[in-house]
């Protein structure tokens, strides 16, 4: 079989342009744009790069539907633009999940974090980067340390008041943020405000905040077992140090994901999550009130990307046929592959359970005892 003819041959350039347009381009840069014979952008980007010979394409909203588009340009010259570094929370890393590198020429720009550094004397490797463009506000929150540095990129001209309000709720309106609008650009601003002293004003929509956290607020603590009272609950709550030896035992690594059949309060999902930014939960939940709580838990916690399920759970004494239909179901409904169960942790005084163990063993599996194991864990170090 002979080779694809069109395989590592650059076709598709990925240009990352600031406020400065055409003028801030490199000349490698330029005469990629040039060369195109369709760009792909943002309405703002393909202003920027103008004038332009080529045919040009605005981002449909959804993004996602211009792609099969551009892989059928295989092969042609095509140019896409986005925001500084593309692959720095931009769309450079969706397109070479599509497009192989060698088939891709990439001329990056500094980041928005890196301009704002740059403007403040920041150490780039010393701050938390944050995205809040199209996610939850609270994701903020595992971020908010004593002394912490954050560079956050918004959502909208919304977000730096949001932010604001969220700080001076949490007790950290003696916060900094920076609100950095339109940087590279004629248009660009640069204004530090307090968080308990934020006055409403209108931001750009293209800001970046450069957050320096103060005050009395609660910080959550960096290791697991979280405090009792942290979480709301009716008393279906797994206590703050059997949390913290459970996540010991089931020994997170990234990427993974947690189902958390009968969450309760959703302690054990939720902790699991603060745990790395790349970890998935799943929380599990029969009760309609419960599922509610779960959710309002994992917001105020900042894990508001936890998933939750409505309508599985069992009680003591449950058949073993019972439990394995309410596994089965449990897939379906997160849309997992039976061959994808790994493991089924469950507590401790329920590890020997008759039922659990014939339900697991339909899987392959025996039930993992979670409580035991990191009580042993722990009495062997």
């Amino acid at each position: 079989m002979s080779a694809d003819p069109l395989s590592s041959v650059p076709w598709l350039s990925i240009v990352g342009i600031g406020e400065d347009g055409r003028a801030g381009l490199t000349p490698s840069a330029a005469a990629a744009l040039d060369a195109a014979r369709v760009v792909y952008g943002g309405r703002r980007h393909l202003a920027l790069a103008g004038p332009l010979d080529a045919e040009t394409q605005p981002w449909p909203s959804p993004i996602h539907e211009a792609y099969p588009e551009i892989l059928a340009r295989r092969g042609r010259p095509t140019c896409i633009l986005a925001t500084g570094d593309p692959f720095h929370y931009g769309i450079g890393a969706e397109i070479a999940r599509l497009v192989p590198a060698d088939e891709i020429r990439a001329f990056p720009q500094p980041s928005a974090f890196s301009l704002a550094c740059a403007r403040l004397g920041w150490p780039l490797a010393e701050c938390a980067l944050v995205t809040l463009h199209g996610r939850a506000l609270t994701r903020i929150v595992p971020h908010l340390q004593p002394g912490a540095r954050l560079l956050v990129l918004s959502w909208d001209g919304t977000t730096p008041g949001a932010l604001a309000a969220l700080l001076r709720d949490r007790g950290f309106g003696a916060s900094t943020l920076t609100v950095l609008e339109a940087m590279g650009g004629p248009r660009e601003r640069v204004r530090p405000l307090r968080a308990d002293a934020f006055d409403g004003a209108d931001f750009d929509p293209l800001n970046t905040v450069a957050l320096a956290v103060a005050g009395a607020g609660r910080a959550l603590p960096l290791a697991p077992g979280l405090d009792d009272d942290l979480f709301e609950n009716d008393g279906q709550l797994t206590k703050s140090e059997i949390r913290a030896l459970t996540l010991s035992a089931l020994r997170p690594h990234p990427g993974q994901h947690l189902w958390d059949v009968g969450a309760g309060a959703g302690s054990i999902a939720i902790e699991w999550m603060l745990r790395h930014p790349s970890l998935r939960a799943t929380a599990i939940e029969g009760r309609p009130d419960r599922v509610e709580r779960i959710r309002r838990n994992a917001v105020a916690l900042g894990a508001p990307d936890l998933a939750v399920v409505a309508g599985i759970g069992f009680r003591r004494g449950t058949e073993a046929e019972e439990i394995a239909e309410l596994i089965e179901r449990a897939l379906v409904l997160v849309g997992a592959a039976r061959s994808s169960l790994a493991a089924v942790a469950t507590a401790d005084d329920r590890a020997s359970d008759p039922a659990i163990r014939a339900a697991t063993a339909r899987f392959g599996l025996a039930p993992h005892s979670i409580a035991a194991a990191a009580l042993e864990a722990r009495d062997a170090d």
